[in-house]
């Protein structure tokens, strides 16, 4: 793909996601009159029209929505690509593991003493984000390998399952429901998720995003004082709550909530041996750690 195109794509991508030729250009830090001139000729190339537009609106066609999708995946492709050759030609390679703090079950210290004596292994480069944020990382070439609790979403990424336990919800400890010994997810209904969304539709996917009225948090320190203030609730590993005990907050078992499981995961193309050793000590810990608790 010529500079050209690669810059073509951009355009198009910034126009379909503005629905306006200003803001895009705007957004492109260019003037209006060329990237018209670009989308132009990127449609007489295809041969078909992306956008309908009229005096007061620009809207996508049928095959602009389908390019879209498209585009976005080529230009996340070359992005990628990009950041993974920088960081073979890196003088010091390291291994970059993507997670979100103290989301590993309490797995991670003896994974990365097991994965130090493997031969393929290189210094690890911790990437700490918020909830979901780890198979995108991947994706786009910023993280090699990930611990990613479920749910996730995994497109281009294959992974191993390492644990499965249950999911506590955290709210207030003033809340009425706190004085429940269970609940269901019936019993959440008018509460918020830290991502805006209905606490009795269950997890989702996506990561944080905007919760009314207190914008966005992805901060489990942060996430837990809107819990402790009522405003909100969570969903949150046994292992995680028994680390953040706080007499504000109380946490209960859920009946129909779905356990959350930890997996290792990474880009489905990689050949990397120090992926390949991190995996395989992941996996080593946890079969090891649970034949323990079996034979107890």
């Amino acid at each position: 793909m010529s500079d050209l195109e690669t810059r073509q794509l951009r355009y198009f991508v910034a126009v379909a996601e503005e629905l306006h030729f200003g803001r895009a250009a705007e957004r492109l830090s260019m003037a209006q009159p060329p990237l018209s001139r670009a989308i132009r000729e990127l449609e007489r190339r295809l041969g078909v029209r992306l956008f309908e537009r009229t005096t007061r609106q620009v809207t996508l066609t049928g095959a602009g929505e389908g390019f879209l999708r498209d585009a976005k995946n080529a230009l996340e492709a070359v992005a990628a690509a990009e950041r993974r050759a920088r960081q073979a030609g890196r003088p010091d390679p390291r291994l970059r593991l993507a997670l979100k703090a103290d989301h590993d079950a309490g797995c991670l210290p003896k994974i990365i003493e097991t994965y130090e004596t493997e031969d393929g292994a290189l210094p690890i480069e911790l990437i700490l984000g918020g909830r979901g944020e780890q198979p995108q990382q991947l994706r786009d070439g910023r993280a090699d390998v990930a611990l990613v609790p479920s749910p996730f979403d995994a497109r281009g990424l294959d992974f191993e399952p390492l644990l499965t336990e249950p999911r506590l919800v955290a709210l207030a400890a003033n809340d009425p429901l706190a004085a429940r010994s269970r609940l269901t997810l019936a019993d959440l209904k008018g509460r918020l998720l830290p991502d805006g969304a209905a606490a009795d539709q269950g997890p989702s996917i996506a990561p944080p995003g905007t919760a009314v009225p207190h914008g966005r948090v992805s901060d489990l320190t942060q996430i837990l004082k809107l819990v402790e203030l009522g405003s909100i609730v969570c969903f949150l590993p046994v292992s995680v709550a028994d680390r953040y005990r706080r007499t504000g907050i109380a946490y209960l078992a859920v009946d129909d909530l779905e356990p959350v499981t930890l997996t290792v995961m990474w880009p489905q193309d990689s050949r990397s041996p120090a992926v390949a050793a991190f995996v395989r000590s992941a996996v080593s810990v946890v079969t090891s750690a649970n034949t323990l608790a079996q034979r107890s």
